[in-house]
């Protein structure tokens, strides 16, 4: 026979309130040196475009040496908890917060490492002019206009 007690109960539905959901699903993207089919495109995150449902998780995993992952200032949700991994350091980040999420590898932003998370979502549209109206410096400016097409081609902004 099973014997719950109060104590018990309360500990079970705790967990469970703590765990994450079932339907939550685990992504990657990589932090390289080449692009894996473009030799011409260095210093990139693989994918640099990335559509997930609200929950899910992404790891950065750091292929090549000299690489991280930071969050882009004005390119987050309101709300959203921003993040800065060590170079050459996994960090795993869950997106709760539906909308855009802007990101770089701190050394090579200027470079064009720079990619896009798209939280799908109710608010999902909420930070797409903010998030489209920060300003970039060298080579990020025009890969992240490379990466808004690609996006708009995908349906990702509606």
């Amino acid at each position: 026979m099973l014997n719950i007690n109060r104590r018990h109960l309360i500990i079970g539905s705790s967990a469970l309130l703590l765990a994450k959901p079932a339907f939550a699903a685990e992504h990657s993207i990589a932090m390289l040196n080449k692009h894996p089919s473009d030799k011409k495109r260095r210093m990139v995150f693989e994918p640099w475009v990335i559509s997930v449902q609200a929950g899910d998780s992404i790891t950065f995993v750091p292929e090549d040496k000299g690489h991280n992952s930071e969050t882009i200032k004005g390119m987050l949700p309101d709300g959203a908890e921003a993040w800065k991994s060590k170079l050459n350091k996994e960090i795993t980040v869950t997106l709760d917060k539906p909308g855009f999420y802007g990101y770089k590898c701190t050394p090579h932003a200027s470079v064009g490492m720079v990619g896009l998370i798209i939280v799908e979502g109710e608010g999902k549209m909420d930070n797409l002019e903010a998030a489209q109206g920060v300003k970039h410096r060298g080579k990020s400016k025009k890969i992240f206009k490379e990466i808004w097409a690609e996006a708009e081609a995908a349906g990702l902004l509606a």
